[in-house]
């Protein structure tokens, strides 16, 4: 007779089996779409526009036009202070299709602003006439058509955060473009974004599919959210079965019949040995997706406040205007941001290429940014904490790597030993402070990043080879997924016969 703890092994053993029987049904389905959407993936990005495509697409930058340096035109426009976020100089299109200067940056509660160089006066809107000069300029002098004007659309829901206060958007179809299109903000003419026929195509097959970003669904963020993670969720409960089940019905030593490991035949002996070759990775791959939705806020990101940003960049003197820059210098500019740091005033520079250059305001000068300034300003945005470490980086590293944007190099990379273990990320040309990290960020680095796209060190640099690795496993994730879908349908005929 049978032990209580046998007949509880027993009813735990076949409840587990169906779980991953009725469970997998679902699962699986998704776990194929979720594989053929990543893979096209890989070769298509949804629509974004790309900082060297903005940069390209601006007017040639006109200094002399700028009568009114950062400090004159904060001060015509009525603001108090100066901006705690980046504040920069580029030429803006008219209707008339000429262009003038206009300060750039983004108030205390985040919204755009923008501020004529030429009489300080703010720009708040921006009709349809203007935007289309606006497009029609960006794309290099195209004939334009006006599509609509509206708040979302199915190509600015995903990856739209840094553009959400510039709503609504002018929708512009660039004739003869392959099917561009241009959003150009109803708010302060900046063009936010673009797409071509290509991209909207792939992208039904590959964010949207795989992210679920759908208008439909987008538009609404918790039900959206609770999708991702109740589906995913779903999938991990599912893997996690299916791989426990696999390794209990596989025989290496007591072999079944004719010398087999698996006791099945067909799609079912498929499924099985796909499933424990290739279970660890679609369980990895699917639990990493889940956390990349950061449930119960685990592993969120977050980045300094604006006031230690404002208390990084140091004293805050008048800034010299008109800058003094060689001829040579200002040739070919698209965008001069104006930055201060350990006491000088900077200007970054950026031509059509997005090639940057750092000078200081004053004599036009390459501008000097000490070790120790770096220091004391790491010291001021987190005025509690120690330095523990200072590197200067040559060439990327574990944390600090890049698969798709250029990389900064070299980049200071500061230590903090405070009880989140920060590490800040700074610019030596100019000081700036261009990422920052902690314990919770570099766990993620590994828990979604490596386990979800294969962000390894020693794979990253050799793009055919993560190429070859990323095919193979989604090919054998889909082995798992397709042969399951057939199975379930195949189950489910039976029982509805």
């Amino acid at each position: 007779m049978r032990s209580v703890f046998e007949r509880v092994g027993l009813r735990c053993r076949r409840g587990l089996y169906l779980i991953h029987r009725w469970l997998g049904i679902v699962a699986c389905l998704l776990f194929v779409l979720w594989f053929v959407s990543g893979l096209v993936m890989m070769y298509v990005r949804f629509p974004a526009l790309g900082e060297a495509e903005r940069l390209a697409g601006l007017p040639a930058l006109d200094l002399a036009q700028a009568q009114l340096g950062p400090d004159q035109a904060w001060r015509a426009a009525g603001l108090p202070g100066w901006p705690a976020s980046r504040l920069w100089l580029e030429m803006m299109v008219r209707a008339d299709g000429g262009a003038e200067p206009v300060w750039r940056t983004r108030d205390a509660a985040g919204r755009p602003l923008t501020i004529a160089a030429t009489d300080g006066r703010l720009i708040e809107s921006v009709d349809v006439a203007r935007a289309a000069a606006i497009a029609r300029a960006f794309a290099g002098g195209a004939p334009v058509r006006h599509l609509e004007t509206r708040e979302r659309d199915q190509w600015t829901m995903p990856n739209a955060n840094a553009f959400e206060a510039l709503r609504p958007l002018h929708r512009f179809a660039v004739e003869g473009g392959a099917g561009l299109e241009l959003y150009v903000s109803a708010r302060n003419g900046e063009v936010v974004r673009d797409s071509s026929r290509f991209e909207r195509g792939w992208s039904w097959l590959g964010t949207l599919l795989h992210y679920y970003t759908y208008a439909v669904l987008r538009e609404q963020p918790m039900l959206w959210r609770q999708t991702v993670l109740w589906t995913s969720g779903l999938g991990i409960v599912a893997a996690l079965s299916g791989l426990i089940v696999g390794w209990w019905r596989l025989r290496v030593r007591r072999r079944y019949r004719g010398g087999a490991v698996t006791p099945h035949r067909g799609w079912k002996a498929w499924h099985h040995l796909a499933g424990v070759t290739g279970g660890v990775f679609v369980l990895t791959w699917v639990a990493s997706g889940w956390l990349s939705m950061t449930p119960a806020g685990l592993l969120a990101r977050q980045g300094p406040s604006t006031a230690a940003l404002a208390a990084y960049a140091g004293e805050r003197g008048a800034f010299p205007w008109p800058p003094s820059l060689a001829p040579a210098a200002a040739a070919g500019l698209r965008e001069v941001e104006a930055w201060r740091f350990d006491g000088q005033a900077m200007l970054l520079l950026r031509d059509a290429r997005g090639e940057r250059r750092s000078l200081r305001a004053v004599d036009g000068r390459v501008a000097v940014v000490t070790r120790e300034a770096v220091a004391a300003a790491a010291h001021r945005l987190m005025p509690g904490a120690g330095l523990a470490r200072m590197t200067l980086l040559t060439e990327a590293d574990r944390y600090w790597y890049s698969r798709r944007q250029p990389l900064l190099l070299p980049v200071w990379r500061v230590e903090m030993n405070d009880a989140a273990a920060s590490w800040l990320y700074v610019d030596p040309a100019n000081g700036r402070l261009v990422a920052s990290s902690n314990r919770d960020a570099r766990l993620r680095r590994w828990l979604f990043n490596a386990a979800h796209s294969l962000d390894f060190p020693w794979l990253i640099p050799h793009r055919p080879a993560w190429d070859g690795v990323m095919w193979v496993l989604s090919l054998l994730g889909l082995v798992v997924s397709a042969s399951g879908v057939l199975i379930g349908w195949r189950h489910l005929r039976r029982r509805r016969g």
